[in-house]
């Protein structure tokens, strides 16, 4: 009898971590990097960076929805996806699936991780801002959820489903994440 009880918690214990989302159960042993400061775009030089690929090829593949693109020619108007570093996830918010989607990625970037380091996963890829279905989370705001509207609108009203962001999630990455630079690019990644 006094043998059974520690062996049958040692199972449900095994039994409980196997039940454990991997990303909570197995803690990165690099430093995470802090919140990101607003990095504003400074130039034009619409080329595809390293990082905002990684990201993309990484949200199309574990979450489906499409490739919407990274860069754009220049205009007057300055974006990250000028500099290559904001990639356009499609998804709409009409469709009960994407929501989900939206959901788990969201989820996934805003997670603790093992060692309880807050949006673990976003900060290790450099995510700077995300933009979806009139939301903003930034990380100089540690990304808590705010109104977001885009400064072409007037209203939400008078605003487009695309500046609306509601045909697509919009990814920012710091200069650091866009060039691959960060703890999540130097370990290999299950999609």
């Amino acid at each position: 009898m006094s043998v059974v009880r520690p062996l049958l918690a040692v199972v449900l214990l095994a039994t409980a971590l196997t039940l454990l989302p991997a990303a909570v159960a197995v803690a990165d042993s690099a430093p995470i990097e802090d919140y990101a400061a607003y990095e504003p775009p400074t130039r034009c030089s619409p080329r595809d960076r390293v990082g905002t690929k990684a990201v993309a090829r990484w949200t199309v593949r574990r979450f489906g929805g499409g490739f919407g693109g990274i860069s754009r020619a220049c205009t007057d108007s300055p974006s990250e996806h000028h500099e290559g570093r904001a990639f356009d996830w499609s998804v709409d918010v009409r469709r009960p699936a994407d929501r989900r989607r939206v959901r788990k990625l969201l989820g996934a970037l805003f997670a603790p991780d093992a060692a309880g380091n807050q949006a673990a996963l976003a900060r290790r890829m450099g995510v700077m801002y995300v933009i979806w279905d009139d939301t903003t989370w930034s990380s100089w705001r540690r990304f808590a959820p705010a109104p977001y509207l885009n400064g072409a609108c007037p209203s939400r009203r008078e605003c487009s489903r695309t500046l609306r962001h509601r045909d697509h999630v919009h990814i920012s990455l710091t200069r650091a994440g866009a060039r691959a630079e960060l703890s999540w690019y130097r370990r290999p990644r299950r999609t």
